[in-house]
Parts: structure tokens; C-alpha cells; sequence
């Protein structure tokens, strides 16, 4: 422990006390999206449609990259949340709650459910409409949003039920960029494609090799997203693949990373103290001998989600809320949101996620396949099906995918704000009511 915070700690430390709640991401994109809203209902509202059309050039003489400022969060800062979503599925396959069936069946039967019937329901209701391309847009769940109800829902709560509902939603998000790799992909420049699959094989070789620098890895990884951005295969789908090559094994094991850390620690405190502000020669050595042990008993995937995680949660997520969320609500709103999109949408992420996840959860208990989680009973599993139609962020990402006309894609808007609202609600009131 330090002896003494600095001034500047003193002064950062509420925020960093905040940032480390369960619920502050949550928060912070709930905070982006009415600031969107407002933005794009007030006078400025030109402004706000007209920031996100500035155009952006990287690259040099022939190979220059050119897009606005909408394109290059939509496809470029979100590769960086597919990728951390993408280091998220290899942990839980690894070592987590997705590792053996027997732990995965019930998470991942309950994300099937609630894939399955909200797509069903969107594709009836628009299949006459012209839209039933956005069939995919209510199958997501909002990790962030859903965590953030759940943890603020109560301390009744048991951990095992987060545990859960984190499962599934990472379960959801596989999902979703299976549908977005298989469905939303109009045209492939296979020449695009090839390069990029040789810069991923130079990855897996990598990986094979026991290449554990992570400056490799994102070297080489901005030039599949490179590949994957001119294919037409959208650009996230990188970010996931790039994610699976990343090492997640330790070069030594807690034992031998204990034992050495002792010796070291013995070592550090034999030396005689210099009493000054600076360490002896010997003990800087030590210290640089703790930091590659250090190194050496970390995973770099573990290394590389921890450090990326707050850049996603505070900024690339309510940045892309903040872009995406811009919904014009005028006098005639409520006649707005009776369409067929809108409709099917609400109705997917409400109904269907609810009676899908319940549903499959249901089966697979009454058939002995899987079993609740530890100290939880059927109203917990309802909040958390409610709480599954929390769509935002990712049902925004795939409205942007599947319309080419702006009308669809406010109307697709319109059905995510109203579901996200009446299932987070919904799923918030009947988890308060559990004691």
C-alpha cells in the first residue's frame, strides 16, 4: 500500500472510485444517449447531423483511406469493441462461464432463445413491408445497459444470477457477429479479403511461435481490419478474428510466479535502504526482475482486455451512442413510431427476448440439460429476460447494417428507444420485488 497519495491522486480518486462501479459504464452511455437526443431536438440541431459528415483522410499518396467521422466510429472505433468483445468469448471459452457445457448449455441456450423469437416476430411483422431485411436488429442484448440494471436493481441479487446474465449477453454478442459475417455482408472483393486472411495467418503463426509482444499483434491486426474495411465484410468482423490470436496462456504457473516473487521480495529487502527518494542499484535490478515475472505470469489477451476495457466502456461506446442516437422526437412522435419496423422491433426486443429466454431456459431445466443458477429461483430468471430487451447499443450497429434508407433506420431507432426502455423498467421493478 502507499505510505502517502499525491495531490493529483487525492484529486482523481472520486473518479476512479466511480469508474470502478458496476453500473458506472452504464451510466455514462445512458448519460450519451439523452445527450444525443437533446442535442438533435434543439437549435443546434444542424450541428449535430452536420459533425458526424466531416471527412477524414489517413493513409499516404494512392492508399488513402477517406470517410466521414460517422464511418470511422461505426467502422473503426467499434472494431475496437468487437475486438474486446472478441477477447471476452475466448476467456469465457477458455476458462469461464462458456468453458464446458455442461456450464455453457444453459447461457447459451437461453441467448439462442432470445435470438430466435425476436426475429421471428420482426420478420412477420414487416415481411410484407419492405424492411424485413432489419430482421436481425432485436436479437442483441446490451451488456452494459443489462449489467447496470441488474447490479442497481438490489443486493438481493445473487452473484450467480450476473454471472448469468454476463453469459448470456456474451453468448448474444457471438451471435450477432455470426449474423452481421453471414447476413449484413452485400459485396466481397475477395482480392481485399485474401490480404487480410494472409495479415491473420501471420497472427496465428505468431501465436504458435510464442510471439507475446502486444505491439505485434496490433501492428499486424490494423492491417486485417485494413483487409476486411476494402472486402465489404464489415470491418468489426476483424476485431473479433484478430481478438481469437491473441495468446492467453502464461509462460510460467502461479506456483513458480509465487515462489520467485518470494526470493525477489527477500532479496529487495535485504538490501540496504538508501534512504532517499531513489533505490540502490540493486534494488532498481530487483524491481525490473518482479516486472518481468510479472509479465511472464500474465496472459496477454488478459493484459490487452484490461487495459482496452475502460477506453470502450467510457469512451468508444457512449461516443458511438452519442453518433447513433440523434432521434428527432417531434409533435407527431407517437404517430411516428406506428410503423411496421418500429412495431417489429419494439415487439422483438420485448416480447420476444423475454418469451425466448425464458422459454429455452425453461426446457433445458425441465429436461435435466442444465440447472438454474446457484440461489436463484424463476423471478429471477423473469427480470433477467426482461432485462435481455435492452437492445441499444448493438441493435443500433446492426440498424446501420441492414437499411440503406435513413426513414428505416430513425424507425428502427424509434422501436430500440421505446423497447430499451419498457424492458429495462420492466426487468429493474420485478428484481426490486425479489427478497
Amino acid at each position: 500500500m502507499l505510505n502517502q497519495k499525491t495531490p493529483i491522486e487525492k484529486l482523481i480518486a472520486p473518479v476512479n472510485r466511480f469508474i470502478h462501479l458496476e453500473y458506472t459504464s452504464g451510466i455514462v452511455l445512458l448519460a450519451s444517449v439523452v445527450i444525443a437526443i437533446i442535442w438533435a431536438n434543439s437549435a443546434y440541431n444542424d450541428l449535430y447531423h452536420h459533425i458526424w459528415d466531416i471527412t477524414f483522410s489517413i493513409g499516404v499518396n494512392e492508399l488513402i483511406l477517406k470517410h466521414s467521422l460517422h464511418i470511422w466510429i461505426n467502422d473503426g472505433l467499434m472494431a475496437i469493441f468487437f475486438f474486446v468483445i472478441g477477447l471476452e468469448l475466448k476467456r469465457e471459452f477458455m476458462n469461464g462461464e462458456l468453458s464446458t457445457l455442461r456450464k455453457a448449455i444453459l447461457p447459451m441456450s437461453a441467448a439462442l432463445g432470445g435470438m430466435i423469437l425476436p426475429a421471428v416476430i420482426y420478420y412477420a411483422i414487416n415481411i410484407h413491408s419492405g424492411a424485413a431485411h432489419g430482421w436481425g436488429i432485436p436479437m442483441a442484448t446490451d451488456i452494459a445497459f443489462a449489467l447496470a440494471l441488474l447490479s442497481m436493481a438490489g443486493k438481493n441479487i445473487p452473484a450467480s444470477v450476473k454471472v448469468f446474465l454476463s453469459a448470456l449477453a456474451v453468448a448474444d454478442d457471438l451471435g450477432a457477429v455470426l449474423v452481421i459475417a453471414f447476413f449484413y455482408t452485400v459485396q466481397v472483393n475477395f482480392v481485399a479479403l485474401a490480404v487480410a486472411g494472409i495479415f491473420l495467418l501471420v497472427l496465428i503463426c505468431g501465436n504458435f511461435l510464442g510471439v507475446r509482444n502486444t505491439m505485434f499483434y496490433v501492428i499486424i491486426g490494423i492491417g486485417v481490419w485494413i483487409g476486411f474495411l476494402l472486402s465489404g465484410v464489415h470491418a468489426t468482423i476483424a476485431g473479433v478474428l484478430v481478438a481469437f490470436t491473441i495468446p492467453a496462456v502464461t509462460r510460467i504457473n502461479e506456483t513458480v510466479y509465487s515462489d520467485n516473487l518470494k526470493k525477489l521480495t527477500h532479496q529487495f529487502e535485504k538490501e540496504i535502504p538508501s534512504n532517499s527518494t531513489l533505490t540502490t542499484p540493486s534494488q532498481h535490478e530487483t524491481i525490473q526482475h518482479v516486472k518481468t515475472l510479472s509479465l511472464a505470469a500474465e496472459t496477454p489477451l488478459q493484459k490487452i482486455e484490461y487495459a482496452l476495457h475502460p477506453w470502450v466502456a467510457f469512451f468508444i461506446m457512449p461516443i458511438f451512442a452519442l453518433a447513433n442516437s440523434g432521434i428527432v422526437i417531434g409533435a407527431d412522435f407517437l404517430s411516428s413510431v406506428i410503423n411496421p419496423v418500429s412495431i417489429g422491433v419494439a415487439a422483438g426486443l420485448v416480447v420476444g427476448k423475454f418469451i425466448g429466454i425464458l422459454l429455452f431456459t425453461c426446457v433445458m431445466v425441465k429436461f435435466g440439460l442444465g440447472s438454474l443458477p446457484q440461489g436463484a429461483n424463476w423471478k429471477h430468471m423473469t427480470g433477467v429476460a426482461l432485462l435481455g430487451g435492452v437492445g441499444f447499443t448493438m441493435s443500433l450497429f446492426i440498424s446501420g447494417l441492414a437499411f440503406s434508407k435513413p426513414e428505416f433506420v430513425d424507425q428502427a431507432k424509434y422501436g430500440i428507444l421505446i423497447a430499451s426502455i419498457l424492458a429495462g423498467l420492466a426487468g429493474s421493478l420485478v428484481l426490486r420485488k425479489i427478497r
